[in-house]
């Protein structure tokens, strides 16, 4: 097989049309349709099909296409490789949690255009279930995402995942509150504040709040840690908030006496993505120094 050819078929799995996959590589449409029709042959299976006036990959498409991703990595490995002198060059697409993105990526993105500066990124937010599906379809190439340890994501088989850092979290509460260690079982009566777009914050709560003897009141889905602080500060609840992170003067962080909930972030990729060269450069300035343990994040600022 030709690797120009699966190229093109993996933009066509990316892209979802013929005219787009030729105006991003530049050629015509007939020529794209000629390639494919080729690499079928080549393959001896059916890759695309209509689907009105467009077309869309077969299941043997798709899966040719999933396999082009690991194809098309070894390849350019095996080019550095043989050329260590070349540079890493292209476009990784990032998606994670605003955490993970100011702790793990910001601080190292001006270095690496520094140092590499035909490595682009493209960059969004996402919470880990929406991340986990983006690399699934191939429409991302690296997420950061996180689980607490009571309650762990569960991720495809096509997905690996390298743990980056890991911090305890504890008990966000007014400033005037009793002092910690707190006892979940104290906080049954009031109202807790979760992630909206996670299950596993809502869950760690739930688990917790079991653990307890209570079902808790959940009634506030809030992504942002800054707006949790601000609805704890307006008294409107309780919620987990991580130990260590820098909070409003109005909020403080208390240790839990009976459970020690540990968040931990991770970076993500398709199986056999992480050799691409420009994604390799990435992850390679993410990964922990040490790998006997995770070490603590360095937060940055509260947002104004």
């Amino acid at each position: 097989m030709d690797t120009r050819r699966l190229e093109l078929l993996l933009a066509l799995s990316r892209l979802g049309s013929m005219r787009a996959v030729a105006e991003t590589h530049q050629i015509t449409t007939s020529t794209v349709s000629q390639q494919i029709a080729v690499l079928a042959k080549e393959t001896g299976a059916q890759l695309i099909e209509p689907e009105g006036r467009r077309v869309r990959l077969t299941p043997a498409g798709q899966r040719l296409a999933d396999h082009a991703v690991t194809i098309l990595a070894a390849v350019d490995s095996a080019r550095l490789d043989l050329d260590p002198d070349a540079e890493p060059a292209g476009t990784v697409r990032v998606g994670g949690f605003a955490t993970g993105l100011r702790v793990s990526l910001f601080p190292i993105v001006a270095d690496l255009a520094a140092r590499y500066p035909k490595v682009d990124f493209l960059i969004s937010e996402y919470e880990p279930i929406e991340a986990f599906a983006l690399l699934t379809d191939d429409d991302l190439d690296l997420a950061l995402t996180y689980d607490y340890n009571l309650a762990p994501a569960s991720i495809g088989p096509t997905l690996e995942t390298e743990p980056l850092w890991s911090v305890a979290w504890g008990l966000g509460v007014p400033i005037d509150a009793p002092k910690g260690p707190a006892n979940i079982a104290d906080y049954a009566d009031h109202t807790w504040i979760v992630n909206s777009r996670n299950t596993a914050d809502e869950d760690a709560v739930r688990t917790l709040a079991a653990m307890a003897g209570f079902a808790p009141k959940i009634a506030h889905q809030i992504d942002s840690l800054d707006l949790v602080e601000d609805l704890i500060v307006a008294g409107y609840g309780v919620g987990l908030l991580p130990i260590g992170r820098p909070t409003d003067r109005g909020v403080k962080v208390l240790p839990l006496a009976d459970a020690n909930p540990i968040l931990t972030a991770y970076a993500v990729t398709r199986r056999g993505r992480a050799t691409w060269p420009p994604l390799r450069v990435v992850l390679d300035r993410l990964r922990p120094s040490s790998e006997t343990q995770l070490p603590q994040p360095s937060w940055p600022r509260p947002v104004p």
